[in-house]
């Protein structure tokens, strides 16, 4: 889909393929550095939207998979596709899906690709309607005839083709549509087959395709050798107070427990939300950065009765910013009353969205057994760790 004329790009992760030659799992799903390898390309488009060069990321998964694998809250709009049986089938569902004007085709199995390159790629596509990112041939090549004969081939004008790969949308889609029977080895081979002229970028060699044994290992290796990790702890408590509103994770359960007859909430110079507060503790703890406290001081008119979620989501946003994934987030809440157990769910959901992050969020509530201010009913406290890597 053409956006009027105004240059907008999707980012497609091609990740619908069945990783057959390495055997086992599907290499797409294997962990890598402690996440699934598409999640590696996943990191890369969540940087380019932030920095304004993309405006949608486009999965493209095997037929059939539960979406719920994939499903998670990004930093980027992402929607999700049905492979093919070839590639270029499921390259052509994943275009007739795009709601932009340019396109950035990568392979999930190639998850060291830098955002660098992505840009290189972009801008060349801008002048010449479409880029590759090429590499020299630096081995020696032969040619094995079919009477066994064995001949040199000049390596001069001979180059590996990487992704991502970068095309005006309607005139690939066009091309591919023209005769949906044939397949590709990539889509450049495509665009070419009609002839048209592409730019092209010098290749990254990092940015390798995991296909082998061998090429797992060299991953494995790179992954487990770059990938830092820290740990974060948070911690907030609040009293219970009548006339308040009572707000957790951003949800005001002080509607949602009116059955109840709830009438207390937290109180605070924000809406109190303590497990806001928590979380955002753990992260900038985690990632070296000032508390909320100093961030959001209380004694700026501005932050009265601020809404905690959107202080939660810049704090996620200024981690990021700072080269951080959220691989993982623990809360715990101390609360006699209400009872919230049930809404656990709600509670991560929440915290997923607000997070925008693939990283597992996890929520548990304890009760005070009746002992202390908890368990009183004075107060509600939280504790949280959050995981980062880069």
């Amino acid at each position: 889909m053409n956006c009027g004329g105004h240059t907008q790009w999707t980012f497609v992760l091609m990740a619908a393929g069945s990783g057959s030659r390495l055997g086992g799992i599907a290499k797409q799903f294997r962990l890598l550095g402690g996440v699934p390898v598409w999640h590696w390309s996943v990191r890369v488009a969540q940087a380019l939207y932030e920095r304004g060069r993309i405006a949608e990321l486009v999965v493209v998964v095997p037929a059939g998979e539960d979406v719920d694998a994939f499903d998670h809250a990004y930093g980027v709009p992402t929607r999700y596709v049905a492979g093919g049986s070839e590639r270029s089938y499921s390259v052509l569902n994943a275009l007739r899906a795009c709601r932009t004007s340019h396109v950035l085709i990568h392979d999930a199995a190639r998850p060291f690709v830098t955002r660098e390159l992505c840009e290189a790629l972009v801008d060349c596509a801008l002048q010449n309607g479409a880029a590759i990112p090429v590499l020299p041939v630096t081995d020696a090549l032969k040619r094995l005839g079919d009477d066994g004969s064995v001949s040199p081939v000049d390596r001069q004008a001979i180059y590996r083709t990487q992704t991502p790969q970068a095309f005006e949308l309607d005139v690939l889609l066009g091309y591919m549509e023209a005769d949906s029977s044939r397949t590709y080895a990539d889509e450049a081979e495509a665009w070419l087959h009609y002839r048209r002229d592409i730019g092209y970028v010098e290749g990254v060699e990092g940015n390798f395709k995991i296909t082998t044994a061998e090429d797992w290992e060299r991953a494995r290796q790179i992954a487990c050798a770059s990938v830092e990790v820290r740990v974060g702890h948070g911690y907030d408590v609040h009293p219970l107070v009548p006339g308040r509103k009572l707000v957790l994770a951003g949800i005001d359960f002080s509607r949602i427990l009116v059955k109840d007859d709830c009438r207390l909430g937290l109180l605070g110079h924000s809406d109190a939300d303590l497990i806001c507060h928590a979380v955002a503790d753990a992260l900038l703890g985690a990632a070296g950065l000032p508390d909320i406290g100093l961030l959001f001081p209380a004694s700026e008119p501005v932050y009265k009765d601020a809404c905690s979620a959107d202080l939660l989501k810049e704090v996620a946003s200024r981690t990021r910013r700072e080269g951080w994934d959220i691989a993982h987030i623990d809360v715990t809440l101390l609360a006699q009353i209400p009872r919230i157990g049930a809404y656990t769910h709600d509670i991560e959901c929440a915290l997923s969205r607000l997070l925008e992050s693939s990283g597992k969020v996890h929520f548990k509530v304890k009760s005070g057994e009746f002992v202390g201010s908890v368990g009183r009913g004075e107060c509600m406290k939280c504790h949280s760790i959050a995981t980062l890597t880069r």
